[in-house]
């Protein structure tokens, strides 16, 4: 978050956070809520998914978008949804070991991140890698959580070149 109301979570406990309520909102929820929200997000719409008090006693808002354009094939609820299955299992796996998750940003935007957690699934013989973003640049209390499909050649590349 950003201007006066700032509060430095650390970042396991962050991830837990986004973890506990990708779970949620996808796994526990019932087939037709989860199916709703990946609807919206795949037409490219923002969803609200919670808000949480914080222990300063403020209330964060948490949003989720998808952006599914580096995904190879036709993407589906049930593919989705495996992808997030992979990455809160993958996200509890790095949280066990205690070691720092990278983190990449945006080079002048220090409140846009990606973490450092894969999950590769594989839909018709093509390998999909989804990944977890945070946005906390909206001025608002506010989260936004992105779950990205990243391009797996870059991989290969940075492999080949190795």
């Amino acid at each position: 978050m950003t201007g006066d109301n700032t509060q430095s979570i650390p970042q396991d406990q962050f991830l837990i956070m986004a973890g506990n309520l990708l779970h949620r909102a996808f796994v526990d929820s019932t087939r037709t809520k989860a199916k709703s929200i990946y609807r919206e997000m795949a037409a490219g719409k923002i969803v609200s998914l919670t808000s949480v008090e914080m222990e300063d006693k403020s209330t964060v808002r948490f949003d989720i978008a998808l952006d599914h354009s580096e995904y190879l094939g036709s993407i589906n609820f049930g593919a989705f949804r495996s992808s997030v299955a992979v990455l809160i299992a993958s996200l509890g796996e790095n949280l066990k070991k205690e070691e720092q998750i990278k983190v990449f940003t945006e080079q002048d935007n220090p409140n846009a991140m990606i973490f450092g957690v894969t999950a590769v699934t594989q839909e018709s013989k093509e390998p999909n890698i989804m990944v977890l973003g945070a946005d906390m640049t909206s001025g608002n209390a506010s989260v936004l959580l992105k779950l990205m499909y990243i391009n797996h050649e870059q991989f290969t590349a940075a492999q080949e070149t190795a």
